[in-house]
């Protein structure tokens, strides 16, 4: 969350600051304020797909779940921030529109991600409850699938984020509606799902191919390649620099919250995280279609020349940084594999060093149970810990009776089965 949504608006607010400077410099036709916000936002959004497609989840577990998290909240982020900068008029702008703008931005996050909650709370409770879809694969599956397209048609409906949406969804169907189906549907959905996203991958790359050969934009800049160039060129810095411009700072204010040498990130994992987020793709471009085109097309040359070096962009990052990070890994970082876990019960069955070295749950910090935070003061050193303890006892006594999950076990701190729970919810 902090890269994504907070690093996600620095980055932006660097990039248009940089475009404004640059482009007034550069004859490529009229823009207003909107279309340098429109800008920082266009390339603040990562490609999560091309990134993690280059890193793996068993060798460098750590950095894949900082990269996967930061990616889909980054996406998430952009776009929320485009539809909201493309809803008000910023030509004028005074302190109540900055405002306005403001609580734009943060309704359509909040609102998108209560919405997946939600979706997800309700197919948990539909399957735990209702009989008509228990222990039929084909009825559990299909209503999986269905709860989680409906929570994106949802927020398309209401003009929120489908991503964050869907997210969010994921995650609580992941916590509570994949442990109420059968064996056999977890099997079922595990190979479908992943087999589905192989296929959106795969359209996705075709799409962002495609585009690149758009001849009408190519031609508007035919006469003026030079210029082409230098907005690329520049806009390729101001990715480098608005990314560097968080990574690295609020790497630094995390690890202040982090007493353990095994909690912080390191500085060779911070510039990894910097290099794997230089990527940008079908999100840069879609977003950069639906700005500076009309169903496709436009017949201004200012607006071919963004089209055109959003391309250029995406090609470039994605063939050099895309092919240069996995070597910059295994360079920088040689980690060990990970032990894969017996536990068939999980949808990825691996142990990895999330919390530290030789340590599996939190259970591992010295005593048989999450410390319970005794003051304000340890509240604020232990942030990671006494969410744990919290949400674990709220999630034991009120979410799983009802939305059912995974070896459900009552809470009762300080009984014999503390532990036991603790080791099944984790």
């Amino acid at each position: 969350m902090l890269f994504g949504a907070v690093g996600t608006l620095i980055s932006c607010c660097i990039i248009s600051i940089g475009a404004i400077k640059s482009f007034q410099k550069i004859d490529i036709g009229p823009l207003d304020i909107g279309d340098y916000l429109a800008i920082g936002a266009i390339f603040a959004a990562t490609d999560s797909v091309c990134t993690l497609q280059v890193l793996n989840q068993d060798e460098t577990p750590l950095l894949y779940s900082l990269v996967f998290g930061e990616g889909v909240v980054n996406d998430a982020t952009s776009v929320v921030l485009f539809n909201a900068i493309q809803s008000f008029d910023l030509t004028n702008t005074n302190p109540r529109i900055a405002w306005q703008f403001f609580c734009s931005f943060l309704y359509l996050f909040l609102t998108s991600t209560m919405l997946g909650v939600v979706t997800g709370l309700l197919s948990a409770y539909i399957i735990k409850k209702l009989y008509f879809g228990r222990h039929s694969t084909d009825r559990e599956f299909a209503l999986m699938m269905l709860m989680a397209y409906l929570s994106y048609m949802l927020a398309e409906l209401f003009y929120l984020s489908g991503i964050l949406t869907v997210f969010f969804c994921g995650i609580v169907m992941s916590h509570y509606t994949w442990h109420n189906v059968t064996e056999s549907s977890r099997v079922t959905t595990k190979h479908a799902f992943a087999t589905m996203s192989f296929v959106a991958e795969i359209f996705i790359f075709l799409y962002v191919g495609m585009d690149a050969l758009d001849i009408e934009k190519w031609r508007f800049v035919s006469d003026s390649p030079g210029t082409s160039v230098a907005v690329s060129s520049i806009l390729l810095a101001l990715v480098m620099v608005g990314r560097a411009a968080f990574v690295f700072p609020l790497s630094f204010l995390s690890n202040l919250s982090k007493k353990s040498p095994t909690e912080k990130i390191g500085f060779k994992q911070q510039i990894v995280i910097w290099w794997a987020g230089l990527m940008r793709g079908a999100v840069s471009m879609a977003l950069a279609y639906n700005k500076f085109t009309s169903l496709g097309h436009t017949h201004l040359r200012g607006n071919a020349i963004m089209i055109t070096s959003t391309i250029t962009v995406v090609l470039f990052s994605t063939m050099v940084f895309g092919l240069m990070t996995k070597p910059l890994i295994r360079f920088l970082l040689p980690h060990p594999k990970p032990q894969i876990s017996s536990d068939p019960t999980t949808p990825k069955s691996v142990t990895v060093p999330l919390l530290g070295e030789n340590q599996d749950s939190l259970d591992d910090l010295g005593g048989h149970e999450v410390p319970r935070p005794s003051s304000i003061r340890a509240l604020l050193t232990t942030p990671t810990h006494t969410v744990h303890y919290y949400w674990r006892k709220f999630d034991d006594a009120f979410m799983r009776p009802v939305f059912g999950g995974r070896g459900f076990v009552p809470f009762v701190p300080g009984s014999p089965t503390e532990r036991s729970s603790h080791n099944q919810w984790q």
